[in-house]
């Protein structure tokens, strides 16, 4: 049996990637409800807003779900004190060191994955316990490597490094993209821009149409002084971008993105002057569906090509 889908006990090894202003309990309910997983992405949650899309995304499925948490999150032990409250089963963690936390939340009798952008920290997460690894290349939206690995060059080297499953993630939109990555050796894979963009999504509609009307090359990974992250190019981006080339410090930078500047692009809807975290793949998105059409279709055209693959004579 697959190894995505008996760690999880799930239908699809499809997981929707925790993303900020995106992943709330709607969506993480609808994705569990099609059979993938669900998670709910505690990083633009106050943790009482979380313990609430916790409670919600409960009474909305039966299925299994998890929550993201970036551990870089300054309230990080009131979220894991509400995880283990409400008996969560599953984390997503990233953005940080995993040592620190996986063994309490294994205590706790939940299921660990940690996102990954090198072999280095593929290495220390499977150390700290984790039951799998997400390997994120450089084509994902939101934070992102330094190295700026693909996905294509990343999964297979982490999954020849490393014991426990991997999940691929970084710029997979579709089932011909999910087969590649489990032809690279992986045991299922994260979805996010796609998901961004769904009915469920609780990102803002301008935020969702932007993603529809973008196009080959509208993204780029900028902030690399502070922490990596792929951005929808705008005006705030360019502003960005030409600080850096400038040499601005770190500080100058910090003090240009000031606060809440990913709520005010993503969930505000403010396509200027917000940050609009989004994948490579968002350039072939043309239409805004429900996150079961979107799984869905996933599934089917993998296994459509998974079929083709198989007849083919050489």
């Amino acid at each position: 049996m697959n190894a995505i889908k008996k760690l999880f006990d799930i239908e699809f090894p499809i997981i929707q990637a925790g993303m900020v202003w995106c992943s709330g309990w709607r969506l993480a309910s609808a994705v569990s409800n099609a059979g993938g997983l669900g998670l709910i992405g505690a990083g633009s949650m106050y943790p009482d807003v979380l313990r609430e899309h916790i409670k919600k995304c409960r009474l909305a499925t039966s299925k299994p779900f998890g929550v993201n948490v970036p551990l870089l999150y300054p309230d990080i032990d009131q979220v894991f004190e509400i995880l283990a409250e409400e008996r969560i089963q599953i984390v997503f963690t990233s953005a940080g060191d995993p040592s620190k936390w996986t063994p309490s939340l294994k205590e706790n009798k939940m299921k660990v994955v940690h996102v990954i952008a090198n072999k280095k920290f593929a290495l220390k997460a499977e150390q700290s316990g984790v039951d799998a690894i997400v390997a994120e290349g450089f084509e994902a939206g939101g934070h992102n490597g330094r190295e700026e690995t693909t996905t294509l060059c990343l999964v297979p080297e982490i999954c020849e490094t490393v014991g426990i499953p991997v999940i691929a993630a970084g710029g997979i939109g579709s089932g011909k993209a999910m087969l590649a990555a489990m032809a690279l050796g992986a045991e299922g894979v994260q979805v996010g821009s796609a998901f961004a963009a769904s009915v469920e999504s609780s990102a803002h509609e301008n935020f969702k149409k932007a993603i529809l009307n973008s196009g080959e090359g509208d993204t780029k990974l900028s902030m690399k002084t502070l922490i990596p992250v792929r951005l929808m190019k705008n005006d705030f981006f360019h502003r960005v971008e030409k600080a850096e080339a400038g040499g601005a410090t770190r500080a100058e930078l910090l003090e240009l993105l000031g606060r809440g500047r990913a709520k005010k692009g993503m969930f505000e809807g403010d396509l200027s002057e917000g940050e609009l975290e989004i994948g490579q793949v968002a350039s072939g998105i043309r239409e805004i569906k429900p996150a079961a059409i979107i799984l869905q279709g996933m599934w089917q055209e993998f296994i459509a090509e998974k079929e083709r693959i198989s007849n083919l004579s050489f």
